[in-house]
Order: structure tokens, then sequence, then C-alpha cells
């Protein structure tokens, strides 16, 4: 309604109301001649939702990424065509440093294209926590912000964000970003949404479990997702159970608590 009655040009939404507009039955029926640009922010935003919506509306989306402890933005990707990376977060902010550190060492600073804690230093970099040496001592180091996210930067300086580092799951020794798999599992046309996380396995010590919202018109079976998954992911990447949800659990800007699902398992 906001959009036939205003026209905006530009539109500042979460990865949720992207994702439910595609799947609203007005959604074809909306007049988005005037929208020209949208920002994604507060959650990873699905490369095949940025496909759709930009298909089904002409318009382009650019992601950024930023944190309540950096004021609270320091990357985003330029708003033109040809500069803007879908799947990046973009380019640093003005007067922003940014490293990519070892996960085991958090100080040596890894190769280009690898991944690795992403640390920032800037003016918008909070001074700290209040009354709370502990919690400074671990995510500020000579005015480096630990932000606790896995990332890597590719050679012409656009930031990718992988996965939180409590998130990684650990699979027989390997390392598995629930990121990748949601963006597998978002690929399928009958899924509308879907989070993975690590639930405990008695001889690989975590395994994969995914969580999927199927689309109104869908019926799929917990083997029919898994056989998707295998012919695009490894195979210790790949989800042993599959919980079909009706909607998934989500904090007000619409971010996914991956932690709520790794609690109950259900």
């Amino acid at each position: 309604d906001a959009i036939n009655r205003n026209s905006p040009s530009f539109a500042p939404l979460v990865p949720t109301m992207y994702m439910g507009m595609l799947a609203h039955n007005l959604m074809k029926r909306t007049d988005f001649s005037g929208l020209k640009g949208c920002f994604s922010g507060s959650a990873s935003l699905p490369l095949q939702v940025i496909r759709d919506f930009e298909a089904g509306t002409g318009s382009m989306i650019v992601e950024g990424y930023g944190l309540t402890e950096a004021s609270p933005v320091t990357h985003a990707n330029p708003f033109r065509p040809g500069a803007c990376r879908p799947g990046s977060v973009g380019l640093p902010f003005p007067d922003t440093r940014c490293r990519i550190v070892d996960l085991d060492d958090r100080t040596t600073d890894v190769p280009v294209g690898e991944p690795g804690e992403l640390l920032i230093k800037g003016p918008q970099v909070m001074k700290g926590y209040r009354h709370a040496d502990k919690e400074n001592a671990e995510v500020l180091e000579q005015g480096w912000l630990h932000t606790g996210d896995v990332a890597r930067m590719d050679a012409e300086g656009y930031f990718y964000i992988i996965d939180r580092i409590k998130d990684i799951i650990i699979a027989g020794g390997q390392n598995v970003y629930p990121r990748e798999i949601d963006e597998v599992l978002m690929d399928h046309p009958g899924i509308e949404d879907a989070c993975t996380v690590g639930v405990p396995h008695p001889t690989r010590g975590e395994t994969v479990k995914a969580f999927v919202v199927l689309k109104k018109s869908a019926r799929l079976t917990d083997k029919e997702i898994i056989d998707f998954c295998r012919t695009r992911l490894a195979a210790y990447k790949l989800p042993v159970a599959v919980a079909f949800k009706k909607t998934l659990p989500k904090n007000l800007v619409g971010k996914v608590l991956r932690r709520k699902l790794r609690d109950t398992q259900t």
C-alpha cells in the first residue's frame, strides 16, 4: 500500500521484509516503477532473494555491514551499476581500517581471499562497554574491534561475511559455515526460508541440521532436500536431518535466532 501510494525511489529494508514481499500475493500487482534502489542490512540476504527481488522490481539492492559497537556501519557496496558486488558487504567506509586475522591466534593476518575474523578500527568504533573490563579485554585490542564475524576480502578490497564464529559447526574436525548451506537451501524453488545449525553427534562431534519453511505450494520430503544439497555441497557439509517449520524464530530486525533453534533442536 505504501509503495503504491507514495512511489518511493529508495527503500532501506531487512532480509525478512524482502522475503515477505516476494511471497506476498500482491507482489505482482504492485507498481515498483519508481523504486530505483534498496539497502539491506541487519542479516545476510540470500543471493536468490536478491536476484528475484531485482528481477521483479527493476531496482538494485546494495548490502552493507556493521554492528552496534561501530555506531553501527563500517562497510557498504557502492550504489552504482557494476560497482556493487551481490553477496558482498562492499568496501570499508572512509577512515575505516580492516584486518582479517587467523581464527586461532587472533593476531596473524591471513592472505587475501582466506577466511578469518574481521577486525575494525575507525572513528566510529566504541571506546568500550561500560563497567565491563573483562569483555573489553576480549573485544578491543589496541583500538582494533574484534567483531566475532568470519569474513574474507577479495583482491579488489570487497569484503564478504561468511558467518559468526560462534555459529561455526565442527563436523569431524572440519569447519562448516551454516550460511553456505543456507544459501544452497534458499536456491531451491520450493523453499521460502531456511537456517542450519550444528547439533551433537556421537562420533563426529557435531553434524548439520536444517530448519526449512516451504513455500505454500511446495511439497517436499527431507530426503528430497538432502539430495538437492548433495549436488552442491561436500559430503561433510550435508544436513543429516531436516525439520519443517511454519516460520523461523527471528528478532525485531529480522535476524534468525539460530541459537534458539540450536538449543531446542525443534
